[in-house]
């Protein structure tokens, strides 16, 4: 099986170097998406603001692999500070709809913004 690496031309750029996407076989796999613009520049302000950026980043990557959220079936949340669970978890549910992934969300030191995620998606082809 052969692996496609996806560039995401909508997305923030990978701000080091890594692939935004890889494809393998009947997966996807997303690299955490943070809260930058194309530019790299940082979404700055409450953590609501930082976490729909993340997920929007997310979500082109998603769409850039042919893909989108709905078909996610693991994903990763990190938050610099777990206070903004509850945040994020209404946020969560706006992107992920009725029938969510399995997830994990870990405290985590990130360096200047709020929130990082990753995910797996499935979409077969």
């Amino acid at each position: 099986m052969a692996k496609r690496v996806i560039q995401a031309p909508q997305a923030a750029p990978p701000g080091g170097p890594y692939s935004p996407a890889v494809v393998a076989g009947d997966f996807v796999y997303l690299s955490g998406a943070t809260p930058h613009r194309r530019d790299r520049s940082l979404v700055e302000g409450p953590f609501v603001d930082q976490a729909r950026a993340t997920f929007d980043n997310l979500a082109a990557v998603a769409e850039a692999a042919g893909a989108s959220l709905a078909d996610a079936v693991r994903v990763g949340v990190y938050l610099r500070d777990l206070e903004d669970f509850a945040a994020m978890n209404e946020l969560f549910a706006e992107y992920f709809g009725g029938e969510p992934p399995a997830r994990t969300t870990l405290q985590a030191d990130l360096p200047g913004f709020a929130i990082e995620v990753d995910a797996v998606l499935y979409r077969p082809v």
